[in-house]
């Protein structure tokens, strides 16, 4: 929980284009070239300018470090990207869904909860009807 807290405080944290590109190492019209191929998406303020966030330059970095180091184009750096936001989205989900099964452990050891077998039987129910004497 302490690491999402300082991940909200980091992304909080905005940078003009200007130091963003600095922090970079980079010029800001390779941060431009870059936002507009959809490779980072930074937010924008009121005015429409654009404000990086520090994941934003450490994502700067890695695509500079996938350009210049590894050779990959930058149809695979948006490719890598796109699988690498899907592998932590999964990763989240599979978070939440362990501690969810936590809790019902937890529920079940101290009888909160009561956990039932499947069944087939079928409940019909009718209403019962003014006229209609009470059959109990």
């Amino acid at each position: 929980m302490a690491g999402k807290r300082s991940e909200d405080r980091d992304s909080a944290r905005t940078f003009l284009i200007s130091v963003a590109a600095e922090l970079a190492g980079m010029h800001a019209q390779t941060l431009r070239t870059y936002d507009r191929l959809g490779l980072v998406r930074p937010r924008r303020s009121s005015g429409g300018g654009r404000r990086y966030s520090q994941r934003d330059v450490e994502l700067l970095r890695e695509v500079q470090r996938l350009s210049q180091d590894e050779g990959v184009n930058l149809a695979g750096i948006k490719r890598i990207i796109e699988l690498t936001n899907q592998v932590e989205a999964l990763q989240a989900r599979i978070a939440e869904m362990t501690e969810e099964l936590e809790q019902l452990r937890a529920a079940r050891q101290r009888r909160d909860l009561a956990v039932l077998p499947k069944s087939t039987a079928l409940v019909v129910w009718q209403p019962r009807s003014k006229n209609r004497p009470n059959s109990q």
